[in-house]
């Protein structure tokens, strides 16, 4: 077990619930000019990909509500989100959001180092073969989105 891998999970999600505060539900649906996607996309994005990436290639299921992988997944946008697909609430997303570190450190707390067979390689070319990289890999995406969460805001805001 790493705890410490598991201690910048909470403090990454942390941030991440952090830089939600002040977005309204009208706000987070809002595209700033120049790009595709929005706040609540961005939030989506965050929850789908650590959601495969901590149980997916481990075999273990996923908790992807229902119309997740339309929004969410790489390569969705909201100019293209399904009509008939449910948008969750920002409270909704909040809720996931807040309790998915819970649920993947205790499906993996002992599993950090099992063998992924085959490993799996990210669109950016990093090959990850063991849940603990691909949590390591998961910090390095959220903050990634963490970032562009709070220049929408500031550009949203103006």
């Amino acid at each position: 077990m790493d705890p410490f891998l598991f201690d910048q999970l909470t403090f990454v999600r942390g941030q991440t619930l952090k830089a939600m505060e002040g977005v309204t539900e009208e706000l987070a649906d809002r595209i700033p000019d120049g790009f595709r996607n929005s706040l609540r996309w961005q939030l989506g994005h965050v929850y789908v990909v650590l959601e495969r990436f901590a149980f997916q290639y481990i075999g273990l299921p996923l908790y992807r509500p229902d119309g997740f992988k339309e929004l969410f997944e790489y390569g969705t946008s909201p100019a293209a989100w399904p009509e008939t697909v449910r948008v969750p609430t920002l409270a909704e997303l909040e809720v996931l959001l807040r309790e998915q570190p819970g649920r993947i450190r205790e499906a993996l707390e002992h599993r950090l180092k099992e063998r992924i067979e085959p490993p799996y390689t990210t669109s950016t070319g990093v090959t990850l073969a063991a849940p603990e990289q691909f949590i390591s890999f998961g910090l390095y995406h959220e903050g990634m989105h963490q970032s562009v969460v709070k220049l929408y805001k500031t550009l949203l805001n103006r």
